[in-house]
């Protein structure tokens, strides 16, 4: 019986290793590269800026509240903003919101009920209609129909 001079097995690994050694050579590059730019994004100085906007990681990480109890991420973030519309104004709370949304997809389904929050707390913050005036399309009409509801 004559013998090829190629085995078998080395055929059948010739495509799976090209893209083994191809993933082998970009990973690590692709790794590099993402952490980076993580990287880049935080803020080393240690002082957070006062007109930072809220970003997808600092709602996505867990939160415990007062009692020790896990916080979900949309009510770390309603909590956030409605400090933030205390301390400014339900416009900036709003913008944040709408940027938190953006940023974090998952938030979207709390979007509606956040921004009805941020009405009714603007309504005891600054009244009926001054609350009013800040109202945007951020989550449809949620955070007016939240002050309407609020004035009711």
């Amino acid at each position: 019986m004559k013998h090829s001079s190629t085995p078998q097995t080395r055929r059948g690994r010739g495509p799976a290793r090209r893209i083994g050694r191809s993933l082998a050579l970009v990973l690590p590059v692709v790794m590099v590269l993402s952490g980076t730019l993580a990287v880049t994004r935080v803020n080393w100085t240690g002082n957070p800026t006062s007109d930072s906007v809220l970003t997808a990681a600092d709602v996505s990480t867990a939160h415990r509240d007062s009692h020790g109890a896990v916080q979900a991420p949309q009510d770390v973030l309603r909590d956030e903003l409605l400090t933030e519309l205390q301390e400014k104004d339900p416009g900036v709370a709003l913008t944040h919101l709408q940027a938190a949304v953006n940023g974090e997809p998952s938030l979207a389904k709390h979007c509606a009920s956040i921004a009805r929050a941020l009405g009714r707390a603007a309504v005891r913050v600054y009244g009926p209609s001054r609350a009013q005036s800040y109202s945007r399309p951020v989550c449809d009409t949620s955070f007016a129909s939240g002050v309407l509801a609020a004035h009711s």
